[in-house]
């Protein structure tokens, strides 16, 4: 009798149990490093944008004299279209929420605002850090409640 010899392929529980294991240490360092560098951009286009449109107001209040008056998030204050054409004004702020113009409100002459930022307060903690004194309740930069904003007078 002549026995025919087979061959077994496959991977043994084993092999596979270890591909697993560095699979899934592979994704516990990767995953937190890809978190912490979208959130770097978020902020970097935030601060970016509101600064930009910062300046755009403090720009057309040199010159003519004054602000544009208050008005609502995502609509651009009468004026303000060439001032800000190269900010999406109307859309989403890469930290959620809406871009608000804030004249003679809250306090204050003049400020941006971010109205219902989507992050967490400890994010908006470390934009504040980098635009201001760390504090969201002083300084130039303030947690209004319901908005982050950039007072400008």
């Amino acid at each position: 009798m002549n026995r025919l010899k087979t061959k077994h392929t496959g991977f043994t529980l084993v092999e596979v149990m270890v591909v697993v294991a560095i699979i899934g240490l592979l994704s516990a360092i990767a995953i937190p490093a890809f978190i912490r560098a979208r959130e770097s951009a978020q902020n970097s286009r935030f601060m970016a944008d509101l600064k930009m449109a910062g300046g755009a107001f403090v720009q057309r209040s040199i010159e003519t004299g004054n602000y544009p008056p208050d008005e609502m998030p995502a609509v651009i204050p009468a004026g303000m279209e060439e001032y800000l054409k190269g900010m999406k004004w109307a859309e989403a702020t890469s930290v959620g929420g809406q871009w608000d113009w804030d004249c003679q409100v809250l306090g204050f002459k003049a400020g941006v605002s971010a109205l219902g930022a989507r992050a967490s307060p400890a994010q908006m903690l470390r934009i504040d850090k980098q635009i201001d004194d760390g504090d969201p309740s002083t300084g130039s930069f303030q947690d209004k409640g319901s908005r982050y904003t950039l007072i400008l007078e």
